[in-house]
């Protein structure tokens, strides 16, 4: 059984001293080698080592040393050895140690005094601490505030003890008169916390005497007193108005620790608007003003509760936040970004976004290594906003596309991606987009991000004067055709068919080199001479980097280009009636394609081009070659419409998100409601009758009602015996993140009384039993409720098991009755989350625990198992439902959810319908950790095959 302790240290007992020696380093009279030898006692000790016969020899030897380290050893010694035998009764051996205690309570040495004071505070033995008493209550004068302040907390200690109220019956009187005279601040906080945990009403009594001078008091007193408003706030909740005032005051307080307790302790007693506006003002202010980056991300973390809870009067702070801006640490940049996010409006949209371009404008200049990480949050939030009010977007645009080179590729996306929505949603916006665009392409370096551009510059360039200037910068900065020359091609032919003894002398002799328009050459060993561009990869310094792109081998990039040129021809026969121009126009783009694919069969590059590439480009020769009606709507019409489609179903996402965190609450026809217009408002001040609204509001809404109430509550309860048992057990599971509390109703079937009956608990898995239950006696067909919290560490999947243990009269033997297992839930940690495309590949591509379930069910419809598997593993479906429409006997979907743990879980759902109409295929589950891969697999095995299992 686990014994309680107030040590731990960590050692090492890999060589573990002998008893022996230890006992003669103690009675020699070499103070270090005592100092060392006492430290591997305690040391042994803790570890589990008894050392039954130190005892005697520290009482001999130690007991009498002068040495203040020594003395401090005794008593961390003296603490960790058990001082009573198994029947609960003191140890003989304790009663010497008393005089000894007496004598250091009354030694000239205030160190030895205050050390042993506090060492009492420890001790749970009644027979040890009475002969103790007297000279305790003598310390409470002594000269020295360190002895004062832990005679104080010796007594408080005393006081709780079990007869402790017996033994020191004036003590709250007497700590009264201590607190009102005393003038050291710790002394002083001392005596107010005992007067807070042993005589509640005198504390109270105390405060609201020196009401007015509690914002003159110690930082130490003022975080009591808060700890008090609270306690008995939530005992006696009609009283809060006169101490609300007390906490209005210590909002002023000069301590950033009170404060902020202030702010905290105002937002659990009041929902008035008052005082969620002064707490929400008092983070604000702890925002700025502390340097520390982890109290800022809790002042925000408390923010974002706010947000939650009133997010009126959070709009109204949204400047205030967003100055946290100012920080340089990315996760308080992060956070503050979020919150913001949720609390625009359209009446501060204008000012938020200004305030976001400024530190746009902010990256450009600093030197900072994580800038390119800012500012593509910073390009996020303002596409967000854009979504969301649309006006706003003409004012960021023009300056996020100077972005569009930018060197982090990131940024660089999510910018394209932010053009690509805004040139849809905002028409007024399309002909200076395009034109900017335009202006800025030979900038773009990334080869992720010229697909965006070219499909805007395919799909957006409508007049005449759009499209050719689209073929004509796609055309310089391509460069001139072809891409290499025959006479590179026959050389790298030759040296192909030559002997490898040869072969191996022309590759170590010929390499390639990087010209300085980015296009490569060929340049010899021998020579080192260097082919002209004209000969090997025909280009100028005009040319961007596009060529450069392709030229190292990206033929998808260069589909995109063969796709967006021939939307530019086919529109530019609409808008374009000279024949003359439309036949060059084709001619040019019909050559780009030709030398792509010469490139892509060609030793030139690295490899060769991709079969889909290749096809894509073939696809478009034939269609200048031959165009159709048909076929040019599909490829000027239909790609938009399928955009807009993404658009509107991803718009219906976020708004049934939005809904789904709204929470919906009803109240029930007969509740009460207090009218508080009909009362007397006689000494009330605005922020109770404020606080009274408030409360009625809710209370006519049904935020008071809890689901717990309801049928649900009963799912949960666990039988743990059976009905013919003498004792029959049940209990009541309640999961909150890191705690799990078991209510256990206990109920004696018997005619007789059981006496010690004990509930005994053990777990299995990373679960943590926090305290043993007590024992009780149990009259005949009488019930017991019996509480147990046990601590949970991470998701995997735990088994809690024991036995319930009594005696009766009759009998002297323990009875057992062994408890059914209660099997913790992991769907009790996971709940369902939302993540993007990108962020869940790399998730899954770096994440090392895989557990793959081969699907095994009698559902023979695809959708309908996918749906039983999202409602059984409580996981978000990632996958858009337009994508999962159709009939093609094939399913594919992800899933993703987080635990209270901060974990992620990845799912990936892939079947097939077989001929005989049955389900095939594979559930894929990663994570981060063994235990969620595992735990998840478990579940998904269990609860797949239908609903019923």
């Amino acid at each position: 059984m686990e014994k309680s302790c107030t040590l731990l240290i960590h050692y090492d007992k890999g060589t573990p001293a002998v008893a022996n020696e230890i006992k003669e380093a103690l009675e020699g009279n070499d103070i270090p080698a005592k100092i060392d030898a006492l430290k591997k006692a305690i040391m042994l000790l803790l570890s589990g080592e008894t050392l039954p016969h130190l005892f005697i020899t520290i009482i001999r030897y130690v007991l009498t040393s002068e040495d203040h380290t020594v003395q401090k050893l005794l008593l961390l010694y003296l603490e960790t050895i058990e001082k009573t035998d198994a029947k609960g009764k003191v140890l003989p051996e304790m009663i010497l140690i008393c005089q000894n205690l007496r004598n250091n309570l009354q030694h000239p040495n205030e160190y030895i005094r205050g050390v042993t004071l506090r060492f009492l505070c420890r001790l749970r033995e009644t027979e040890v601490m009475e002969p103790l008493i007297p000279s305790v209550l003598q310390n409470l004068e002594h000269r020295h505030p360190f002895v004062r302040r832990n005679a104080i907390l010796a007594i408080m200690s005393i006081y709780k003890l079990p007869q402790g109220d017996q033994l020191l019956v004036d003590a709250p009187e007497m700590i009264e008169k201590v607190l009102s005279s005393e003038q050291d601040p710790s002394a002083k906080r001392n005596a107010f916390l005992m007067l807070f945990n042993c005589d509640q009403d005198r504390a109270i009594n105390y405060l609201l005497t020196n009401v007015d001078r509690v914002s003159e008091w110690n930082e130490l007193l003022q975080m009591v007193v808060l700890e008090l408003i609270r306690k008995v706030c939530r005992t006696k909740p009609s009283e809060k108005g006169k101490y609300i005032k007390i906490i209005i005051a210590l909002l002023n307080a000069p301590s950033s620790a009170v404060t902020y307790e202030c702010a905290q302790t105002l937002v659990t007693l009041s929902s008035a608007p008052t005082a969620i506006r002064a707490a929400a003002n008092t983070y604000c202010q702890l925002l700025l003003s502390q340097s520390d980056n982890n109290v800022k991300l809790i002042v925000l973390d408390r923010l974002n509760e706010l947000k939650a809870s009133h997010r009126e009067i959070m709009v109204e702070m949204i400047m205030d936040v967003l100055r946290a801006l100012s920080s340089p640490n990315l996760d308080i940049r992060r956070k503050t970004l979020d919150i913001v996010l949720e609390l625009i409006t359209h009446r501060n949209v204008n000012e938020v976004v200004q305030t976001l371009k400024k530190e746009v404008v902010k990256t450009q200049s600093g030197e900072l290594e994580k800038n390119g990480d800012y500012r593509q949050m910073l390009v996020q939030a303002i596409h967000a906003c854009a979504v969301k009010f649309p006006e706003v977007a003409g004012a960021v645009v023009h300056l996020l596309m100077d972005f569009l080179g930018d060197t982090n590729v990131a940024s660089a996306l999510d910018v394209a991606v932010f053009v690509r929505e805004i040139i849809e949603s905002n028409p007024k916006l399309r002909v200076s987009i395009i034109t900017r665009l335009l202006d800025t392409f030979y900038q773009i370096r990334a080869a992720k991000v010229f697909p965006f551009a070219l499909w805007i510059v395919g799909e957006y360039c409508l007049s005449l004067s759009e499209v050719e200037t689209g073929i004509a910068t796609i055309k310089q900065c391509l460069g001139e055709m072809p891409f290499y020359s025959v006479s590179e091609e026959a050389e790298s032919n030759d040296s192909s068919n030559k002997t490898p003894q040869n072969t191996s002398a022309t590759v170590s002799s010929r390499r390639p080199a990087i010209l300085a328009d980015g296009t490569y050459a060929t340049q010899s060993a021998a020579s080192e001479t260097v082919f002209s561009p004209s000969t090997v990869a025909q280009g100028s310094l005009a040319s961007g980097n596009l060529r450069s792109l392709i030229l190292t081998g990206d033929f998808f990039l260069g589909a995109v280009v063969a796709c967006t040129l021939t939307k530019l021809v086919l529109r530019l026969e609409e808008v374009q009636s000279s024949k003359t121009e439309i036949n060059k126009a084709k001619t040019q783009t019909l050559l780009i394609m030709v030398c792509m694919l010469q490139l892509g069969q060609s030793h030139v590059v690295p490899h060769s081009i991709d079969p889909d590439s290749y096809e894509r480009i073939v696809l478009c020769i034939k269609l200048i070659c031959h165009t159709s009606d048909e076929m040019k709507k599909i490829w000027l019409e239909s790609c938009r419409q399928s955009f807009v489609k993404m658009l509107s179903e991803k718009q219906l996402r976020e708004l049934e998100e939005l809904k789904a965190k709204a929470q919906i609450s009803n109240a029930q026809p007969d509740d009460l409601i207090d009218f508080f217009h009909l009362k007397s408002r006689k000494g009330m001040s605005l922020l109770e009758l404020e606080d009274q609204v408030q409360d009625d509001l809710k209370r006519a809404t049904g935020e008071f009602t809890k689901d717990e109430n309801d049928a649900n509550k009963l799912n949960r309860i666990l039988q743990l015996t059976g009905f013919s048992d003498p004792v029959y057990a049940e209990a009541y599971v309640t999961v909150h993140h890191y705690d799990i509390v078991l209510d256990v109703t206990v109920i004696n079937r018997t005619k007789e009384t059981l006496q010690n009956l004990c509930l005994e608990l053990a777990t299995m898995g990373d679960l943590k039993l926090v305290e043993r239950p007590q024992n009780y006696t149990l009259a005949p067909e009488s019930k017991k409720k019996i509480k147990a919290n046990i601590k949970v560490s991470s998701t995997e999947t735990g088994v809690i098991f024991g036995n319930i243990v009594y005696e009766t009269s009759n009998v002297m033997e323990r009875n057992v009755v062994v408890l059914n297992d209660i099997h913790i839930d992991i769907m009790d940690y996971i709940s369902p989350a939302v993540c993007s495309d990108s962020a869940f590949r790399s998730m899954w591509a770096e994440f090392e625990w895989e557990n793959k379930v081969a699907v095994n069910t009698k559902i023979e419809d695809e959708k309908e198992f996918l749906d039983h598997i999202i409602k059984s593993t409580n996981m978000k479906c990632l996958t858009p439902t337009s994508v999962l429409d159709g009939e093609c006997g094939f399913l594919s979907a992800n899933l993703y959810a987080k635990s209270v743990f901060g974990e992620d879980a990845l799912v990936n759902v892939s079947i097939e319908k077989q001929t005989d109409e049955k389900l095939s295929g594979y559930i894929r589950i990663r994570s981060k950790t063994q235990g969620i891969a595992l735990s998840l697999g478990d579940k998904i095995t269990l609860k797949q095959k239908g609903p019923s299992s």
